[in-house]
């Protein structure tokens, strides 16, 4: 029997190369996505369920499960990879726009694993993959909403790993760098030009990100790592996902806070 695995945010970017290549090595592959009438490429693979689950939709997210599980029999991965980027002043994002980013990053996520567990706890087995970001281990100016999502996840990750491994069950976390993809269609920017305070720091961080980007590693390097983690059959927990990353995070768990945010700042011309 193939394995299968469930994707979320498959209609591009990360999720959509990881798809294609799970599909490529012989799985069953339950593509979600928010609006699956645009899809044409996935569809169109054989052994692949293009689907609706958008995170904040609890229906949404059961019908999906329901609906890969009633076509495949099975779901033996799951890929915690929808979500977008809020960044901007604090004090320039509404209410609204503060808990959308938690509702779509965090609980979002937990409500999918939730909507798979049962499945998996049933079976005695399955692999839960959430996408986090180096951001969920270090932070750039302007980032307050995001990176407090991305440490969420790493947290929540961590700590669900003691709970799924009682009855065989593992979670994995790949942690990207800089990635070519279409984040910035999904990315939200916010700031507030009379609050004059914070102007230096908004275009300082402007102009410093396009340079970050600039040897961003492709979607494919991403879904390559997290087919090792779906495959590899250790307990590794956490997985870096291109060379910055790498790099970025082996230098924030060397320095210390001082020593990391003053280069930071320096880096951001702050």
């Amino acid at each position: 029997m193939k394995n299968t695995i469930l994707i979320t945010g498959a209609s591009s970017g990360i999720g959509k190369a990881t798809a294609k290549l799970f599909q490529a090595k012989g799985w069953n592959v339950i593509a979600t996505m928010r609006t699956p009438e645009k899809d044409t490429e996935l569809r169109a693979l054989d052994n692949v369920l293009v689907t609706k689950l958008d995170v904040v939709d609890l229906a949404s997210i059961a019908n999906a499960v329901a609906e890969g599980i009633k076509k495949f029999g099975k779901i033996d991965v799951l890929v915690n990879n929808a979500g977008y980027g809020a960044y901007g002043t604090l004090e320039s994002f509404s209410r609204e726009s503060i808990i959308k980013q938690f509702d779509t990053n965090v609980i979002g996520l937990l409500d999918v694993t939730k909507a798979v567990l049962p499945h998996f706890r049933g079976n005695k087995s399955g692999i839960i993959i959430n996408i986090s970001s180096i951001g969920g281990k270090m932070t750039f100016p302007l980032g307050t909403l995001y990176h407090g999502t991305k440490f969420a996840v790493e947290g929540l990750s961590e700590a669900l790993s003691y709970e799924v491994e009682q009855f065989g069950g593992k979670v994995k976390i790949v942690q990207p760098g800089a990635i070519a993809t279409e984040f910035g269609h999904s990315l939200e920017f916010s700031s507030d030009d009379s609050q004059t305070e914070y102007s230096y720091i908004v275009d300082k961080t402007a102009t410093a990100f396009a340079p970050f980007f600039e040897n961003a590693s492709s979607p494919d390097v991403v879904a390559n790592v997290i087919y090792t983690a779906a495959t590899d059959g250790t307990n590794q927990l956490r997985y870096t996902a291109g060379d910055d990353a790498a790099a970025i995070i082996a230098q924030r768990k060397q320095a210390d806070d001082e020593t990391f945010i003053g280069g930071m700042k320096k880096q951001f011309g702050l």
